[in-house]
């Protein structure tokens, strides 16, 4: 069953396990069809907060009328 998300920018993470011959299913909120980019990292014990933090973070910052009025008149 496809549904959409709120966010289009939202990013999602899977924990998952690879199957055989390689084979990962993901079962995502998309509408058949949408066109999506998929990264793939293996999971390791070493801690990544700030990547993590980085990945799972809002886009909302670089939405400021505000800076964008600055940086359209340099």
């Amino acid at each position: 069953m496809s549904q959409s998300i709120p966010n289009p920018d939202a990013v999602l993470k899977y924990d998952v396990e690879v199957g055989d011959q390689g084979r990962v299913e993901l079962i995502v909120p998309f509408a058949t069809g949408a066109r999506i980019v998929v990264y793939v990292r293996r999971e390791s014990d070493e801690s990544v907060p700030d990547l993590m933090a980085a990945a799972e973070s809002s886009l909302g910052f670089w939405d400021n009328p505000l800076d964008d009025e600055d940086w359209n008149d340099a």
